[in-house]
Parts: C-alpha cells; sequence; structure tokens
C-alpha cells in the first residue's frame, strides 16, 4: 500500500530538477566571522613590568595613539602592587576592549628577591578565574570578561650592561606563563653603537639563562618574512612621547632635546614602529591565541590534575569526566571518613588522658587531705596534753595556794598567844 502510495506521488505529483551552478557559498564563511567578530569586539589585556621611570604608561599613550591620563607612581612601595585599567577604544568600526596592567613599585625595595611573586600571582589568579567560569554548570563564557595577559612587555633599563638580577630571575618565572617581549626603555640615552652591543648581551644572557621569549610566528606565509626580520630586532628599542613637534607638514610624537628632536615613529630614530607593528597591527591574534592555547591550557592541566582529574587509567585507557569525579568523589569521602576516624580517635585519646590528669589530681588531692587529716589529729593531740598540763599546774596552783594560806593562819593564831601570856607577867 506504502509502494503504491509513493508510486503515484512520483507519477502525480510535479517534479523538481535541482541544477548545481558549481558555487555553493561556505566560501563566505571568513567573512561570517569577520562580522560575528566585529559585531562582539574585541579583547586584549597587556601587562607592563619594569622600574617606575621608565615611560611605561608613556608608552602606552604612544602605542594607541591616546592619552589614558594615568598618575604617577610613587617609589616608596613596600611591595610589588598590580593595577589594572580597562579602556574601550573604537578605530573605525572594531571595538577594543584593552586592560593595561602596570607594576606599581617593581624594583623599589631594597630586598628585590619575592618582586616577581606578585606578578606570578596575578597571572595566576586570572588564569584561575577564567577555570572556574569554564567549569560552570551554566556558563557565559561569550559575555565573560576575559582578564587572562596576552602579552608582557618588559621593560629593561638602558644602562648598557646587561641584564639586572630581577630581570632575569622575574622572566624566567614568567616565560611559562605569558607571551614576553622585552624593550629597551628609553632608548634615546645610549648611542646607536652601544644600543646595538646591549641588543645582543641581553639575547645572550637570555639564551644562556634558559628565558623563553616570544617569538613572532613564521609558518604563515603572508607575514613569514616580515616576522623572521622582526624576530632579530627583538628586544625593540623604543621612545614614547606624550608631545607632538611639528616636522615638515606633520606633527609628530616626538622628544625634544637642546641637541635635536627624536622622533618616536621615526624607524631610524628607534624601534617604536616595529613593536607596534608587530603588537597590534600583525600579531595581536597569535598572542591571543597562544596565551589560550599554550599557557592557559598548561595552567589548566595542572589544576585538573592537582583535583585529580586525568584522561587515562593506569592501564593507559580513556577515563571520562564522570569517571574521574566519581573516584575523585570515592577518595574525597574517604579522606573525610578517614579524618572524622583520626579526629574521633584523637578526641578519645585527649579524654583518656584527661581522665588520667584528673586521677592524678585527684590522688594528690587525697594525699593532701590525708596529709592536713593527720597534721590536724597531731595539732589536737599536742593542744590536749598542753591542756591536761595546764589543767594539773592549776590544780598544783590551787593546792599550793591553800597550803600557804593555811600556814599564814596558823603563824598568825600562834603570834597572837604568845602575845598574851607576857602582857600578865
Amino acid at each position: 500500500m506504502a509502494s503504491a502510495e509513493v508510486e503515484r506521488v512520483r507519477v502525480d505529483g510535479p517534479i523538481r530538477n535541482l541544477k548545481l551552478s558549481g558555487h555553493v557559498g561556505f566560501d563566505s564563511l571568513p567573512d561570517q566571522l569577520v562580522n560575528k567578530s566585529v559585531q562582539n569586539g574585541f579583547i586584549f589585556n597587556i601587562l607592563c613590568i619594569g622600574e617606575t621611570g621608565l615611560g611605561k604608561s608613556t608608552l602606552m599613550d604612544s602605542l594607541f595613539n591616546t592619552s589614558f591620563e594615568s598618575s604617577a607612581s610613587p617609589h616608596s612601595l613596600p611591595s610589588v602592587k598590580l593595577k589594572a585599567h580597562t579602556y574601550e577604544l573604537q578605530e573605525s568600526n572594531v571595538r577594543l576592549k584593552l586592560t593595561i596592567v602596570d607594576t606599581v613599585g617593581y624594583g623599589d625595595q631594597i630586598n628585590k628577591e619575592d618582586s616577581f611573586k606578585a606578578i606570578v600571582d596575578y597571572i595566576d589568579a586570572q588564569f584561575e578565574s577564567y577555570l572556574q567560569e569554564e567549569l560552570k554548570i551554566k556558563r557565559s563564557l561569550a559575555t565573560f570578561h576575559d582578564t587572562r595577559i596576552h602579552v608582557c612587555l618588559y621593560f629593561i633599563c638602558p644602562t648598557g650592561h646587561g641584564l639586572k638580577s630581577i630581570d632575569l630571575m622575574c622572566m624566567k618565572k614568567l616565560d611559562t606563563k605569558v607571551n614576553i617581549i622585552p624593550i629597551i626603555a628609553k632608548a634615546d640615552t645610549i648611542s646607536k653603537t652601544e644600543l646595538q652591543k646591549f641588543k645582543e648581551k641581553i639575547v645572550h644572557e637570555l639564551s644562556n639563562n634558559g628565558v623563553q621569549i616570544y617569538q613572532f610566528p613564521v609558518d604563515d606565509e603572508n607575514v613569514t618574512e616580515v616576522n623572521a626580520q622582526m624576530n632579530s630586532h627583538v628586544p625593540f628599542a623604543v621612545v614614547g612621547s606624550t608631545d607632538f613637534v611639528r616636522v615638515g607638514n606633520k606633527m609628530m610624537r616626538s622628544r625634544q632635546y637642546p641637541w635635536g628632536t627624536v622622533q618616536v615613529e621615526n624607524e631610524s630614530h628607534c624601534d617604536f614602529v616595529k613593536l607596534r607593528e608587530m603588537l597590534i597591527r600583525t600579531n595581536m591574534e597569535d598572542m591571543r591565541e597562544k596565551t589560550h592555547m599554550r599557557h592557559y591550557e598548561l595552567y589548566r592541566k595542572k589544576r585538573l590534575e592537582q583535583m585529580g582529574f586525568t584522561d587515562v587509567d593506569s592501564d593507559n585507557k580513556p577515563v571520562s569526566f564522570q569517571q574521574s569525579f566519581e573516584q575523585k568523589r570515592s577518595h574525597h569521602l574517604q579522606e573525610l571518613q578517614q579524618k572524622e576516624d583520626e579526629m574521633r580517635q584523637m578526641f578519645v585519646n585527649r579524654v583518656k588522658e584527661k581522665e588520667l590528669e584528673l586521677k592524678d589530681e585527684e590522688k594528690d588531692l587525697h594525699s593532701k587531705f590525708d596529709k592536713l587529716k593527720k597534721d590536724h589529729s597531731e595539732e589536737k593531740r599536742k593542744l590536749d596534753e598542753l591542756r591536761k598540763t595546764m589543767e594539773e599546774d592549776i590544780i598544783e596552783f590551787n593546792r599550793r595556794k591553800t597550803q600557804i594560806a593555811q600556814q599564814q593562819a596558823l603563824s598568825s593564831s600562834h603570834h597572837t598567844l604568845t602575845l598574851g601570856k607576857s602582857k600578865k607577867k
């Protein structure tokens, strides 16, 4: 019956003929992605590390051609503080949420041993915040403000004598957590010859100490040549300025000196244009991708391993998230039961110890009571003896008193008789 109906539809119904034109349309996917990305806007987070007064804020103003109105930092802070400021920027129809994190007081302490600790903790805190949002049952990653650091601009003091110990130690602690781009700040304070030697020395010291800095990608044919060339210019020697000086018919960011003018955007004067090209125009998306795919994944892997999750079991067989959760839950319950038993046993032991202490104190009290009772009996016995002796003394005293009184009475009567006989004569 069904086959007959199908046959009738095929015979009686209209037949639609489809002709392929050769163009399907999925080549518009890049345009769709671009439109969606432009609509949602972009996020980029920069961490600036360097000593106070190296021109970090000025360079940020120069890079984004704006004024972020940052306040000067003091030199008297007891520890390193990180301050984050978020700005909404727009260029053409593209919106960018830019977060600039400054290390206030970095390198100002006498003891600089733990200067990097606050920075490491801040970067890990941003990773942890994203991880917690990712682990939620109801996630909102599309609207979540991603504060993970995408690039770290490490400002090197232009001494010309190589890196300081604090620079090597800090970059070594951060190279697995963030994309590091070392830059020589205030590069107009040293000559070109000294600057080139300084760059070579910095690269040599970074290599010898195993510090992994960010390398501009060379796997994309469109930017292979320029990125390979720019990798040889690292560290970039930059100059920033908030002042504009007229050069020809244009107003350009420059620094005015008695001997002349340093043009910030003149590539023969400094590497500012190279840094801006590599950081913003060419490799910004690569830094965002490396932050998520490499640095965050490494942090996520360590944290999930700490939580007890794994992808394979002891036999190298795949383990589902549910199995890992159940194993972790079972292990956690066992630990709780063990801790409860330990606490209960500890409580019993303490009760027993307290009972022994109370029994010892009771024995001491009984012994003291017996001693006091014995002492009291001895004192009572002595008092009874004294009372008895005193009573005997009183009886003896009264007896003697009575005896003396009798003797006096006899003596008096004998004297009276003798006197009467003498008068008769």
